[in-house]
């Protein structure tokens, strides 16, 4: 039980996770015509998960949204995603 939690949270949630984070970052640079970079371990600890450009975000699962019972305040822009069978749906917060 323990080694199937510690692989959804490693592999599931981490490596995945950040591979979305990549992709939704690249796409929107591309499309506002400017560079990406993922967030430093610090800038994480403030919710930023990126830049586009200078503009920080934080990217969540559209499920994310629902969860009213969290506590945490980002202030920073927020996308939201929802992964389908054709890809990605991405909703960004400007």
């Amino acid at each position: 039980m323990v080694e199937k939690w510690v692989e959804d949270l490693i592999i599931q949630k981490t490596f995945n996770g950040l591979y979305v984070q990549k992709v939704i970052l690249a796409l929107l640079s591309q499309k506002k015509g400017t560079s990406y970079r993922l967030a430093t371990p610090n800038e994480e600890s403030q919710g930023i998960d990126g830049y586009v450009g200078t503009i920080p975000y934080s990217i969540k699962p559209a499920t994310y949204k629902t969860m009213q019972r969290l506590s945490e305040v980002i202030n920073v822009k927020k996308i939201y995603y929802d992964k389908t069978k054709t890809g990605l749906k991405i909703e960004v917060e400007e």
